[in-house]
């Protein structure tokens, strides 16, 4: 059997997530409307906190960070998704295929300690309300943000050294919509028992430890609620946390769901609907979860959009 080795592959081939024509065309709108409204939700997230002044507070410093890490980490997914549910040629290069796993790695580590990240300075704002001015002060949100985009940068580095020692026999059908490490490892003809290991640790260490500072702040910010003696209070934070711990659930589950297992384990149908909803369909929801139900951002896109009919009117 002639033996590939990583500069020798010209191509893989993405199966996509299915070969019926019908089904493919309701996915291809699906997935193009839920791309729309992720790019205009996300992009147009970040334009109203940059805009508007009332909202250059550290809460909305991340949140217009975890809205260009999801429309960076839709886009690296999504796009060539779409092209595939209409296309007969279903080719990838290499180069193309391990550039889109690689950025898939280093967004969604980001996003792992971003939303702890969030969910520190939630806490710090509802428990301990006197000290945050001093506690979450400029300096400490970017020490969080960039090592939020440094945990990300570890698991992209982890990823490519194991990946570089991948050679390929005769197949290079990826049984994926998109270029994972799960399908591109069952499809490598190296032994890749110690690989899988040490993605799994890193992988695993990611998303636990991450899941454990968010539960740890949103355990003490539940504490705190239940102390609060206003009942339209209370509703109105245990509302604001169900919608944030419904975004945190959805992503963190079909994380681990996919990643922190061996490759023995791994079954296309259930991994292909998993990263469904982590790769396309939480990207949508992140900016509709933590924002337009925001009476703060509501309140700042009408400023933003009287501004600009004050501007056209004085022209």
């Amino acid at each position: 059997m002639r033996r590939w080795n990583k500069t020798d592959v010209p191509y893989f081939i993405l199966m996509g997530l299915t070969d019926a024509e019908d089904i493919r065309l309701v996915l291809f709108v699906l997935f193009l409307l839920i791309y729309l409204v992720t790019v205009l939700g996300n992009a147009g997230m970040i334009t109203v906190i940059r805009l508007d002044a009332q909202l250059h507070t550290p809460m909305y410093f991340f949140l217009s960070h975890l809205s260009f890490i999801d429309l960076c980490y839709s886009s690296v997914i999504t796009p060539k998704t779409i092209g595939n549910l209409l296309s007969s040629n279903k080719k990838i290069s290499y180069a193309s295929c391990f550039t889109q796993m690689h950025f898939f790695i280093f967004f969604g580590g980001t996003e792992c300690f971003l939303l702890s990240s969030m969910a520190y300075d939630r806490y710090v704002a509802i428990c301990n309300p006197l000290h945050y001015p001093v506690v979450m002060s400029t300096r400490r949100c970017w020490a969080l943000l960039a090592g939020s985009y440094l945990v990300g940068f570890a698991d992209f580095l982890v990823n490519r050294l194991c990946m570089n020692r991948l050679h390929f026999c005769n197949a290079n059908v990826i049984h994926h919509f998109f270029c994972d490490s799960s399908p591109i490892l069952a499809l490598s003809c190296t032994d890749t028992h110690d690989m899988e290991i040490i993605m799994c640790i890193f992988a695993g260490s990611t998303l636990m430890v991450s899941l454990i500072m968010l539960s740890m702040s949103y355990v003490s910010i539940l504490s705190t609620i239940l102390k609060i003696n206003s009942a339209s209070g209370k509703r109105k934070a245990f509302s604001t946390c169900a919608s944030h711990l419904l975004a945190v659930t959805i992503f963190y589950s079909t994380m681990t769901f996919t990643y922190v297992r061996p490759s023995t384990s791994y079954s296309l149908g259930k991994d292909q609907v998993a990263s469904v909803f982590y790769t396309i369909v939480t990207p949508m929801l992140n900016p509709l979860i933590y924002s337009l139900r925001n009476k703060e951002v509501k309140n700042a896109v009408l400023r933003v959009l009287q501004r600009r009919e004050d501007s056209r009117h004085w022209k």
